[in-house]
């Protein structure tokens, strides 16, 4: 499996499980857990979830998944800004914990940027790094002004990562974030590489993708992974999705097929607020 480096020097996975939707039906749950097993047997560590993940369901599902075999797992979660408070990041972190049934997360991060003074949860953070219950910590959703005030305090510059909406239709972050975090080789973690599926019926797509004897999803996929400094945790919820997507990792984009989706999909010539999903 490719990776990229955390700062302190700890390695990432390129591409993950996104888990976004999960734990909302019971019927559902069974499939859902034989997905996230079957792609930690075929190498995918990352499992990203959060806390507000069919209000903690997911994180149910991911520990069901993750049971008897912890250290196959990447494991990232989120507090809700709600929560972001120091004590109650504390608390949420170990009901996370709680319904993840282990004992701690690889990486754990703000869902947004809300009302709460980031040097609490950076305090929060820190805390709970120092206890064990918390490996590595970082942000979600951070526009450039955010990481640079997030960079102000010395706890900031020990996140490990930006998770923020990134794929051939939100390319916003090329113009400022993205520059603005390799500087830094802090990663980027792109979630709804896809865009929730709605890229899939693009025509330039299909035709790219014929040329590969591969889909859409894989094609846009494979164009998110060929950033640098970026990794993808798109969400799949069966076991032949899961199979597509670690296909991409040996799937080449051409140049010419670059130009193509540069032409189609061309990033915004000033910069835009951060898009969030």
């Amino acid at each position: 499996m490719r990776e990229l480096q955390l700062p302190d020097g700890d390695r990432l996975p390129v591409l993950g499980q996104g888990t976004w939707g999960m734990g909302e039906r019971r019927a559902q749950r069974a499939a859902e857990v034989a997905a996230l097993r079957h792609g930690m047997d075929r190498g995918l560590q990352l499992i990203d979830t959060a806390e507000m993940y069919g209000s903690g369901g997911a994180e149910e599902v991911v520990g069901e998944a993750i049971r008897g075999r912890r250290d196959d797992a990447f494991l990232v979660s989120k507090v809700l800004p709600s929560n972001a408070g120091r004590r109650a990041t504390i608390r949420a972190c170990e009901e996370s914990l709680r319904r993840l049934d282990t004992d701690r997360l690889d990486l754990y991060l703000l869902h947004w940027r809300g009302g709460t003074p980031l040097a609490e949860t950076l305090d929060a953070f820190a805390e709970l790094q120092d206890s064990g219950k918390v490996r590595h910590f970082g942000v979600s959703n951070f526009a450039p002004d955010d990481m640079a005030e997030l960079f102000e305090h010395e706890l900031g510059r020990r996140s490990a990562t930006d998770q923020v909406l990134y794929n051939l239709t939100r390319r916003g972050i090329e113009l400022d974030l993205l520059p603005w975090c390799q500087q830094r080789d802090l990663p980027v973690m792109a979630y709804s590489p896809i865009e929730q599926g709605r890229l899939l019926d693009q025509p330039v797509l299909q035709q790219i993708a014929e040329r590969h004897a591969a889909t859409s999803a894989q094609i846009a996929l494979a164009w998110v992974l060929a950033r640098e400094g970026v990794c993808a945790i798109p969400k799949a919820a069966t076991t032949a999705h899961i199979d597509q997507n670690l296909q991409v990792l040996d799937l080449q984009l051409s140049e010419h097929d670059l130009g193509e989706l540069e032409r189609a999909f061309p990033a915004p010539n000033r910069p835009v607020p951060l898009e969030i999903l």
